[in-house]
């Protein structure tokens, strides 16, 4: 049985995230500052109440009886306790025989094209250990891109403001940053087991290595990005920051409406009409959350009945990243034609150059990832290389111009060649007439 280590490495960045949020909190309040006490609280307990609602939901603690849990889950202690409960089982298992085990049917990786099936025998102590890694990966996106990400963005906006980087506000961003980036690596992990779900998927450790480089690069230019021209042009921060959002949040509803699918009623039976649709706009709210920082792994379709997208679409992540590579250009043009006096004493032509290189970076990550590390590569029906070469193909065949319009500009040269033969041909006819005229008239 694995060591549940996601588990104990979830709650030490949930405790001590939240532990340095309230401390900060308290700094700022010390110093007078209300708002950014308020925000850094906000940002901090948001998440948490979100994270204690998933592992409820996930572990159906609403239906059974366990008044003590759910208590401890509205005292914000719910992680604790799960962690607690994880490893209890976890230590305890194989000391009892279990009076029944289930079977699972997984297949191996293809190897020389073929692919077997094994099965496996699952008992309950890691049938619970499975639940409780999967609610804990959920909550770690939850935490990440809904509390840390933000959490980042007004702490390095204040440090920018203030000109001054305390050890308490670095500590924190610090915490924040890893928080953020083990939330994106949790995201790309479930997006690989829920897609491939009938095999058996191991995770090796250099496609951990270039996950985490590759988040890392992403979300720290991103973050950094964003503070900057807001820094300067604080009046277009909200615009481009709801375009975005609500760009993510309605693209799962605008593909769900055009595929006219009934509404799905198989989340969970518990739930009324309407609390399905909560959970689905919690849903594609973590979905628009995730894409403004960083690209989602997991592709939300709400007409599927697993509510994700299991195709691998190589145009929409080509796609995404020229337009955000175009974005964040675009934000850092704004910032270097609008920067303030703050920013006297910064060479901006190379703070450019360093964040589209570190952009450029992630997406380096990004395709060694897929093209080498990728545990399921060998799933794939194309590699990312060719992926990437169609979409470009495809993208320079949109921008030429039409064939027949080719067509008719060559034939209308053509034309023009011809007239112009023609007249410069009559006009030297012309001339040998005149002057056949001039020596009949002389003689």
């Amino acid at each position: 049985m694995k060591f549940p280590g996601s588990v104990l490495v979830s709650l030490i960045l949930f405790v001590a995230e939240t532990a340095a949020a309230l401390c900060l909190s308290g700094a700022y309040r010390a110093a007078g500052d209300r708002m950014w006490q308020w925000l850094t609280l906000l940002f901090a307990l948001l998440p948490c109440a979100l994270v204690q609602l998933s592992l409820v939901f996930i572990h159906r603690d609403v239906s059974r009886d366990r008044p003590l849990v759910l208590l401890l889950h509205i005292l914000q202690l719910g992680p604790l306790v799960r962690c607690v409960e994880v490893f209890y089982i976890y230590f305890h298992a194989g000391r009892v025989e279990e009076p029944y085990v289930s079977i699972t049917k997984k297949r191996q990786m293809p190897k020389d094209g073929y692919s077997e099936e094994i099965e496996k025998e699952v008992g309950q102590a890691e049938g619970k250990l499975c639940t409780h890694r999967s609610a804990f990966s959920r909550a770690s996106v939850i935490q990440a891109f809904l509390g840390s990400a933000p959490q980042l963005t007004l702490q390095l906006y204040i440090c920018v403001l203030q000109q001054e980087i305390t050890a308490a506000r670095s500590i924190f961003m610090v915490l924040s940053l890893l928080s953020i980036v083990y939330g994106a690596l949790r995201c790309n992990i479930l997006a690989i087991k829920i897609k491939y779900d009938d095999y058996d998927v191991s995770v090796k450790p250099a496609a951990y290595l270039c996950i985490f480089m590759w988040r890392s690069f992403e979300i720290a230019t991103r973050v950094t990005v964003l503070v900057l021209f807001s820094s300067v042009l604080q009046i277009w921060t909200l615009p481009v920051v709801l375009v975005n959002f609500f760009g993510f949040f309605f693209y799962p509803w605008i593909l769900f409406w055009q595929s006219k699918s009934p509404f799905p009623e198989n989340i969970e039976k518990a739930l009324s009409r309407v609390g399905t649709t909560i959970v689905l706009c919690l849903l594609t709210f973590l979905y628009a959350g995730i894409n403004m920082f960083c690209w989602s792994a997991v592709q939300v379709k709400l007409n599927d009945p697993d509510l994700i997208n299991k195709s691998q679409n190589w145009y929409r992540l080509t796609v995404y990243y020229m337009l955000r590579f175009i974005e964040n250009a675009f934000l850092l043009l704004m910032w270097y034609v609008y920067k303030t006096d703050i920013y006297l004493y910064v060479c901006a032509p190379l703070l450019v150059l360093q964040l589209l290189i570190g952009y450029c970076m992630a997406v380096l990550f990004m395709l060694v990832f897929y093209q080498f590390c990728h545990p399921c590569k060998k799933l794939f029906s194309s590699s990312i290389s060719e992926g990437l070469l169609s979409c470009f193909k495809f993208l320079c065949f949109i921008c030429k111009p039409p064939k027949s319009t080719v067509l008719m500009d060559k034939a209308e040269m053509k034309s023009e060649n011809t007239d112009e033969a023609w007249s410069s041909s009559k006009t030297i006819d012309s001339q040998k007439g005149n002057a056949h005229q001039s020596v009949s008239s002389n003689a």
